[in-house]
């Protein structure tokens, strides 16, 4: 009898994510297992609890997921998860908070391939900022960024003190700067907006983050990208397919929802496809989840 695929899906929120529930499922797991409510301390046993049931040749048919909304925690889990492996007991992991990573890979790996076919240049060093940096998608998106040498700013709708803070804690956790930026009413976001290359908006769902008009006064603003599919868009004007249309005078080409989304979906679908035909036991975070994302829209 072939040995199941076996998916253990743990959050720390009251419910696991039907939309993770489906993919995993849709790519090929046998069987998925959700566990709600999962505090950090609790994952070195469910992990052991995982492990120690199936043989070590056999490690890399068990997967464990990481969900919920919180960015940082979902990493906490991972590396926690990982400590708690013992060899030659293995089995494969993946965080995608709230579909964060794997959103966040897909924006990245979109702007960076318009930048590269029709502004002929690349992330390196290009000014770039995320509008709805306090969520897990602003949050993803600014590291990625961050780490591929663009110089970040997290603009935060309320003011400065929660971007504040996730920039100490990317600095503290990732080893990369990243500035912050008050953007709590139009004038200051107009201001911000005068001196970037790249706008990346990662707010909620059905908000209107960034106007027309101020897209049409940017004069430097290369890309505009958006992932909210919601009504009204984030970016107005912005068709949800929009992938490298020209949207403003200056030549300011717009990335919308629907263009992102579609590498978001393949991007997840096929990591869990990976951890299922993987001989040996891998793991995902948003640096895998990028590197994928690249390699599916090359």
């Amino acid at each position: 009898m072939a040995d199941k695929n076996i998916l253990h899906m743990l959050t720390p929120t009251k419910h696991t994510s039907p939309f993770d529930v489906n993919m995993a499922l849709d790519a090929g797991y046998d069987a998925v297992l959700t566990y709600n409510n999962v505090t950090l301390d609790e994952v070195t046993g469910l992990v052991q609890d995982a492990i120690f049931s199936r043989a070590p040749k056999i490690g890399a048919r068990t997967g464990m997921f990481f969900g919920g909304k919180n960015a940082s925690l979902a990493l906490d889990m991972l590396a926690k998860a990982k400590k708690a492996l013992v060899p030659p007991f293995g089995i494969s992991l993946f965080a995608d908070p709230a579909g964060s990573f794997t959103t966040a890979a897909a924006m990245l790996a979109c702007v960076e391939k318009l930048l590269k076919e029709k502004k002929n240049c690349t992330l390196q060093a290009r000014k770039l900022a995320v509008f709805g940096a306090t969520g897990v998608v602003g949050y993803a998106a600014g590291v990625i960024a961050a780490l591929e040498g663009a110089e970040v700013t997290l603009v935060g709708y309320d003011g400065l003190e929660r971007v504040s803070n996730s920039s100490k804690e990317i600095k503290n956790r990732f080893n990369v700067d990243v500035r912050s930026a008050d953007g709590s009413n139009e004038s200051k976001k107009s201001s911000i907006l005068a001196n970037l290359e790249v706008a990346l908006c990662a707010g909620r769902a059905g908000v209107k983050i960034l106007s027309f008009a101020q897209l049409a006064a940017a004069k430097q603003l290369m890309i505009v990208a958006d992932v909210n599919a919601v009504p009204p868009p984030g970016v107005e004007g912005l068709d949800m397919q929009a992938n490298g249309d020209e949207i403003t005078q200056h030549g300011t080409l717009g990335l919308g929802p629907l263009a992102i989304g579609n590498i978001k979906y393949k991007t997840e679908f096929g990591l869990f496809q990976k951890m299922i035909s993987a001989t040996k036991p891998t793991n995902f975070d948003f640096r895998g989840a990028f590197a994928f994302a690249r390699e599916l829209n090359a």
